[in-house]
């Protein structure tokens, strides 16, 4: 696995980890409210994760652009597709989001890498 990928996925499990185990009622109702809101509804999960890419974008969170490409890629997301979602994103964000897609594209490039797969 790549380092960039590994990186990211343990700062991300290790401080929510730290965040958890604050027992903050809040907060982990939050956290619930996230999971259950990309579960299969009347929109497909991978609907649903391909808007959180969007928004995420548009909103300029590289850790969430970066987990919502884990998700999307986990649900089969071809890069033709992830293309598309990055051309709404910087219709909608404008060119302040250029940079996020860059960052977009290695990222999703490592996740092809890593999983020896091509989409």
């Amino acid at each position: 696995m790549s380092k960039l990928i590994n990186d990211f996925r343990e700062y991300r499990a290790r401080m929510n980890e730290k965040i958890l185990a604050a027992d903050n009622k809040v907060m982990k109702r939050i956290y619930s409210v996230d999971t259950l809101t990309y579960q299969e509804g009347a929109l497909s999960t991978k609907t649903k994760e391909m808007l959180g890419l969007v928004s995420s974008m548009v909103l300029r969170c590289d850790d969430c652009v970066k987990y919502h490409l884990e998700k999307c890629f986990e649900q089969g997301v071809t890069t033709e597709e992830i293309f598309e979602v990055f051309s709404v994103a910087n219709v909608v964000g404008g060119t302040i989001v250029i940079p996020h897609t860059r960052r977009a594209v290695e990222y999703w490039e490592e996740l092809q890498k890593s999983s020896g797969t091509s989409r």
